[in-house]
C-alpha cells in the first residue's frame, strides 16, 4: 500500500529516535490540511485521556519531504511486486530446483531423505 503521512511520521520518529503518536483524519494534502487533522498525542491525563500537541512536532515541509522520500521508494520497488505475484509458490519452486538436480548436494540429500522417508504410496 503506498505510502501515507503516518508513515512519514514513523519513519520521521525511527530517524530521530521519537515515538510521537499522532491521530490522522485523511485526506491530507498540504499544509493547511496537516494542520487541521493531524494532532500529535504528548501523553495522558489522570483519567488516561490523549493530552495533544497545541503545535505540530514535524513541521509540513519534514512530513512532506519524507512522505516524497517513501513514495518514491515505494514506486521503486514496483517491479518486485508485480514479480512476486507472478513468482510460483516457494514449494513449488524448491521442488523444481530439486527435479532439476540443482541446489547442491546437502539440499538433494535432506530432500531425498524426507522422501524416502515418506514415499509416495
Amino acid at each position: 500500500m503506498q505510502p501515507k503521512v503516518r508513515n512519514a511520521i514513523e519513519s520521521l520518529n525511527t530517524k530521530s529516535g521519537n515515538s510521537h503518536k499522532a491521530t490522522i483524519e485523511y485526506p491530507i494534502n498540504n499544509e493547511t490540511e496537516y494542520l487541521q487533522k493531524c494532532r500529535y498525542v504528548t501523553g495522558e491525563d489522570e483519567n488516561e485521556n490523549a493530552i495533544f500537541s497545541e503545535t505540530p512536532l514535524y513541521t509540513w515541509a519534514e512530513v512532506s519531504a519524507e512522505l516524497t522520500l517513501l513514495i518514491n521508494e515505494y514506486n521503486s520497488q514496483q517491479y518486485s511486486r508485480d514479480r512476486k505475484n507472478e513468482y510460483p509458490d516457494i514449494g513449488d519452486q524448491l521442488d523444481m530446483i530439486y527435479h532439476a538436480g540443482q541446489g547442491g548436494d546437502e539440499f538433494q540429500a535432506a530432500i531425498r531423505a524426507i522422501k524416502e522417508k515418506y514415499p509416495k504410496e
